[in-house]
């Protein structure tokens, strides 16, 4: 009988190792702000993480049998005497979905509510949803989101807001007193977690709250102008509280929850259903900022699972199954319209769907029959949600930036000096890629805050386990042709251009000499599929080691999931 290789607990051990180092900073952080409570928390997260890496590594390595089997090939186990499926490693997809669950869940208490990059904004569209989910008023007559009185306070931690009621009976916040207010989490410190704390589950009125009972105030934030589609997990988590009047620690967590539930879903269904790169679309699933939206309030949710799995199902469709069924065609065209208005750049990436050849329509008008409904679907989504904003940007002639109250370029501007827009590109490709790199894997959580870094090795080793899922194992044959790799190539490259183009056109100033806006994670969205095609027969590793690489990837979260509580704790 085979030797069993416990190697795999190696990387909890290491992580243990790591975790009790940085137990002194957060006890050091807890005995300068006098709340012991820190280290026991934190002691609680470190064992959490450890016990959860070690059954991770079980189901990678062995795995129960209830939960899918499998052999290195990917086939079931065989059945033993009594028909039962032997214990094999986890498939991928069940794999995913433990440790998506796991590793979001930890995200999700560790970085707390509000605190990824523009989720107060995305919080209060998605309490705008619900509101008009529950028949209630969502909207004062200037567009802002109403809200509970008991839940204002996560915008204004600081309790300094003054109001005052207006012609229509809500309260508004009044301008003066707004400047030095700040949302829960838009900064990490010690004093978030103790906030956090303090309200628990039960919780108690916040001052404000209990001084205006049960009427509804106007946020000072604007909701997101978009789709609603894109916050309907949101927006059901914050009903249930409402409906079981729940406090507003147990909204935001529920809301975040469900957006996290829904985000794991439909990367667990795009896993199954690719018909190869299946490590590749996990390994992204597991980097550190694609873990820390997934458990928040944002949108990009929404567009990054729909894009997930419009990359499977063309991908399924173009290489493994023998026809395309019209319920293909309108999943297709339902994922177009529900991501599109979000950001109308990634409508690129239905470029995707030519991967799939004529035949398997059925002929050429069937084919075009396909191709004009998932267009139209994501067509007329773009027209009723961003119509407006479409034509503003495409006929007005000069440029403004709010934001840096500076003058901006203009589509027209840009037609008429293509030099300038050629000179853009090219020096914030060359000054600007190592940041959109390390954005894209995690260097910066929180609200992209830099003192809640991943450090640099790290990224690195992301960075390493990424390509090397790409890569090609012994054995394995290449399924994209190189006509295809150059189309992907074609695809992602229009993508990224045509963000960039998006953000030098809405954001950025004339004086400043890159484009200005543009983060790593627009580029998650079409990863997966980009590192699919780079595997070719030049870079062949020695040995499959990809479920290694996987588990190692979860290892290196538990490691960053320990360091930035601690980071916090000492954030006085």
């Amino acid at each position: 009988m085979k030797k069993r290789n416990n190697r795999w607990l190696l990387g909890p051990a290491l992580v243990l190792a790591a975790g009790a180092w940085h137990y002194f900073d957060v006890r050091a952080g807890a005995l300068e702000s006098g709340d012991t409570w820190l280290t026991g928390t934190y002691l609680w997260l470190l064992a959490a993480v450890v016990l959860g890496l070690v059954g991770l590594g079980y189901g990678f390595t062995y795995g129960p049998p209830e939960l899918g089997g499998r052999t290195e090939t990917g086939r079931k186990a065989s059945s033993g005497r009594k028909g039962k499926l032997k214990a094999g490693p986890w498939s991928l997809e069940y794999g995913y979905l433990c440790a998506g669950l796991f590793l979001g869940t930890l995200y999700l208490l560790v970085l707390p509510p509000l605190s990824a990059p523009d989720e107060v904004s995305h919080y209060v569209t998605a309490y705008q949803l619900s509101s008009r989910m529950l028949g209630r008023p969502s909207n004062a007559d200037t567009g802002h989101v109403l809200s509970r009185a008991q839940d204002m306070w996560l915008q204004d931690v600081g309790d300094d807001y003054e109001y005052e009621a207006g012609e229509d009976g809500y309260l508004r916040p009044v301008a003066e007193t707004t400047e030095n207010a700040w949302p829960l989490g838009q900064t990490l410190t010690e004093d978030t977690y103790k906030v956090i704390r303090q309200q628990g589950l039960g919780g108690r009125r916040w001052p404000s709250a209990a001084d205006n009972g049960d009427q509804l105030m106007v946020s000072v934030y604007p909701p997101v102008v978009t789709t609603a589609a894109a916050y309907i997990p949101q927006a059901l988590g914050i009903s249930i509280a409402r409906v079981l009047n729940l406090n507003s620690i147990c909204l935001v967590y529920l809301g975040r929850f469900l957006n996290l539930l829904f985000f794991v879903a439909m990367t667990f269904l795009s896993i199954k259903r690719l018909p190869f790169g299946k490590e590749v679309m996990m390994g992204a699933a597991l980097l550190p900022m694609t873990i820390h939206l997934s458990a928040s309030f944002s949108y990009d949710v929404m567009i990054m699972g729909c894009m997930f799995y419009l990359t499977a199902i063309c991908l399924d469709l173009a290489y493994e199954k023998d026809r395309v069924r019209l319920v293909d065609v309108a999943v297709l065209a339902l994922l177009m319209a529900a991501a599109g208005p979000c950001k109308m750049v990634y409508g690129v990436l239905m470029g995707l769907c030519l991967l799939i050849p004529v035949k398997k329509f059925g002929g050429w008008k069937r084919w075009a029959a396909a191709a004009a409904g998932v267009a139209a679907a994501w067509g007329v989504s773009m027209a009723m949600v961003n119509g407006q904003t479409i034509v503003s940007y495409a006929v007005r002639t000069e440029g403004d930036v709010p934001w840096a109250q500076e003058a901006g370029y203009s589509l027209t501007l840009l037609l008429h000096e293509p030099m300038r827009l050629a000179r853009m590109f090219y020096q914030t490709f060359l000054w600007q890629a190592e940041q959109y790199h390390l954005s894209m894997i995690g260097a910066w959580l929180g609200n992209l805050d830099d003192v809640l870094d991943v450090p640099y090795i790290a990224v690195l080793l992301f960075t390493g386990c990424l390509l090397c899922l790409a890569a090609k194992k012994p054995g394995e044959s290449i399924r994209f042709p190189f006509g295809a790799r150059v189309w992907v190539w074609v695809l992602c490259g229009g993508c990224a251009g045509v963000i960039l183009l998006s953000m030098l056109i809405a954001w950025t100033p004339l004086s400043s000499p890159v484009i200005s806006g543009v983060q790593g994670r627009y580029f998650l969205p079409f990863l997966p599929v980009l590192l699919m095609s780079l595997k070719n027969d030049f870079i062949i590793l020695t040995k499959n080691g990809n479920r290694s690489i996987l588990y190692l990837m979860c290892c290196a979260n538990g490691y960053v999931l320990t360091r930035l509580y601690a980071i916090v704790s000492m954030r006085l």
